[in-house]
C-alpha cells in the first residue's frame, strides 16, 4: 500500500514489525491517518473546503513540525467532519480516532519527535454493542445443503470444505484463506491458523470437518496448481482469496433462501459460536480460546444471544405456574350471556 508520506509509513512499519500486527489492521491505520491529514491540510486553507479541494489535497510533505502543530480542536473538528460529512457512524469513527492517537502516542512517547499528544485525553464515541446476527442450525443445515446440490459448480468440495470450517471452528475469514496444507496434521484432527497480531493458535477438527477437508484434498489433487503451500485453491491455481470467499458464501445464502439476511463470512463466525455456546457443552472460556479471542468479555457477547436459556430460566421460575385467583375480565358480551342465562 502506498501511502506517500514517510511519518504515516514509519508508524506503519513500527505497527507491523515490533507491534506485530497483522498486515489487514496495519493498512486500515494507514488509510484513516491520511484521511486525518488530507483533512488538516484541507482545512486551513478552506474550512469549507470541497470533495474535490480535500481529494487533491497533498500530505507527502507532512512533516514532524506539522504533525506536531495539530491541536485537540482539529482532531475534534475532523470527529465532526466525518460524521456528518461522511456519514461515518460511531464505529468507523472510534477505529479513526484510534488510528490517530496510537499515532502520536508513537510519535510522543517511543520516537519523542514532540511532547504534546492531541488525541490523548479524547473519549472514544460510544460503539452500540449490538447482538451478533447468526444462523440457526436449520438455516445453517440449508446452507450446507445449497452447497452439496450445487453439482454444476467444479468448485463444490472446495466450498463445501471452507463452509464446513466456517460453521464448525468459528474461524476469521483471514485465517481461513491463510490456511497451508502444512498447517493440517496427516490424519486432519488439527489445523493452525494464525489470527489476530500473527497470534498462532490450533483448532481441533471434528468429524464432520475431517470428512469435508478429506473431500476437497482428493479434488485439489487434480488441480493446476501455482501456489503449492496453498490450502483453497482458487480457479487461476493461486490461494483463494477474501473476496472470492465472500462472494462464494454470498452466492449459497442467496440459493439457501438467506440471501435476504445480508449475512456474511464473519457471520458464519458468529453462528459457530452460537451453536457451540447454545449446546449447553461448551464453556465460555474454552470458546474463548477457539475463537481467538484476547479478552473474555469480548466472547461474553454469545452468552446474551440464546433465547432457548432464557426461555428456559423463564419457565423453570419457581411462579411460573402460579397464576393466582384473579380471573382475565370478562367483556361486555360476555356479561349480557351470564344475565340471559340466569
Amino acid at each position: 500500500m502506498d501511502i506517500n508520506c514517510p511519518l504515516i509509513e514509519d508508524f506503519m512499519s513500527y505497527k507491523l514489525t515490533v507491534q506485530n500486527r497483522s498486515t489487514q489492521t496495519v493498512e486500515q491505520y494507514g488509510i484513516d491517518l491520511v484521511m486525518f491529514f488530507k483533512y488538516i491540510l484541507a482545512s486551513r486553507v478552506n474550512k469549507k473546503f470541497s470533495r474535490e479541494d480535500y481529494e487533491k489535497t497533498d500530505i507527502s510533505k507532512i512533516d514532524t513540525s506539522l504533525a506536531g502543530s495539530v491541536t485537540t480542536a482539529e482532531v475534534y473538528s475532523f470527529l465532526q467532519y466525518i460524521s456528518f460529512e461522511r456519514d461515518n457512524k460511531p464505529a468507523a469513527r472510534a477505529r479513526k480516532l484510534s488510528a490517530i492517537k496510537g499515532f502520536y502516542k508513537y510519535m510522543t512517547v517511543t520516537r519523542r519527535y514532540f511532547t504534546e499528544n492531541p488525541a490523548k485525553d479524547i473519549e472514544s464515541p460510544k460503539v452500540k454493542n449490538a447482538l451478533p446476527k447468526y444462523l440457526t442450525l436449520q438455516e445453517a443445515l440449508n446452507l450446507l445443503d445449497a452447497i452439496e446440490n450445487d453439482v454444476e459448480s467444479k468448485n463444490r468440495q472446495r466450498d463445501f470444505a471452507i463452509v464446513t470450517l466456517f460453521l464448525n471452528c468459528g474461524m476469521r475469514l483471514s485465517e481461513l484463506v491463510g490456511i497451508n496444507l502444512t498447517s493440517l496434521d496427516p490424519e486432519l484432527h488439527l489445523v493452525r491458523v494464525v489470527g489476530k497480531g500473527n497470534k498462532e493458535r490450533i483448532i481441533y477438527l471434528n468429524e464432520a470437518c475431517r470428512q469435508a477437508v478429506s473431500a476437497y484434498l482428493i479434488a485439489r489433487a487434480s488441480l493446476t496448481i501455482k501456489d503449492k503451500d496453498a490450502l483453497f485453491i482458487s480457479r487461476l491455481g493461486t490461494r483463494v482469496s477474501n473476496k472470492t470467499v465472500q462472494w462464494m458464501v454470498y452466492k449459497y445464502l442467496k440459493l439457501a433462501g438467506l440471501g435476504y439476511r445480508k449475512l456474511s463470512t464473519h457471520k458464519l463466525r458468529h453462528t459457530a459460536a452460537t451453536l457451540m455456546y447454545q449446546s449447553g457443552q461448551v464453556d465460555i472460556r474454552v470458546l474463548k480460546d477457539i475463537l481467538g479471542h484476547e479478552q473474555l468479555n469480548t466472547t461474553q457477547i454469545y452468552t446474551h444471544v440464546s433465547n432457548e436459556h432464557m426461555k428456559d430460566a423463564m419457565t423453570h421460575n419457581p411462579l411460573a405456574n402460579h397464576s393466582g385467583r384473579v380471573k382475565t375480565p370478562q367483556s361486555k358480551n360476555d356479561d349480557k350471556k351470564e344475565k340471559n342465562n340466569e
